[in-house]
């Protein structure tokens, strides 16, 4: 269990993530049009997961924006925004906001994603909702970055991230 904080309050995660070195549990989602998302899609590429409570918050819609700018751009990576949010919504957002150098998921029907990443909130106002979080995952499904966001309304550590995407 790790703990974060809404607006100072603590709040805490089922679970922990994983290491930077571990294989990165497989995953299954939800894509905008209700298709499956799912780690074996992504063999041989890099991954970002770039994982936040609701796009209806404009930190995580920034979150969203920068990596659709930069990381998106970078050879033989993929971004996936990873959200409870319904796919509807997803989609909805990326027409809006004109977003096309990122995948959306929702983990609304896989509540185990949140756990096997220990990114699933499990108490406070944001209960059920996943933690803000970016993990950058190798080639060969290695976690080579992780960043659990202390506290929510702050956005991730976007030039770390991107410093060991460029490496």
């Amino acid at each position: 269990m790790d703990t974060i904080y809404l607006n100072g309050t603590p709040c805490h995660t089922y679970g922990t993530m994983p290491a930077a070195g571990e294989e990165a549990p497989c995953f299954h989602l939800a894509g905008p049009d209700l298709s499956m998302v799912q780690c074996d899609q992504f063999a041989g590429k890099r991954v970002v997961l770039n994982i936040f409570p609701s796009l209806d918050t404009e930190v995580c819609a920034r979150s969203v924006r920068r990596f659709n700018e930069e990381a998106a751009a970078l050879p033989d990576t993929v971004v996936i925004c990873v959200s409870m949010d319904l796919p509807f919504a997803m989609g909805r957002f990326c027409t809006i906001e004109n977003i096309q150098n990122v995948q959306f998921a929702s983990a609304f029907r896989s509540p185990l994603f949140g756990q096997k990443f220990g990114v699933q909130i499990c108490d406070g106002p944001l209960a059920g909702l996943l933690a803000r979080a970016v993990i950058i995952i190798d080639e060969n499904r290695r976690i080579r970055y992780r960043e659990l966001v202390e506290e929510i309304t702050h956005e991730p550590d976007y030039k770390a991230a991107l410093s060991v995407l460029k490496s």
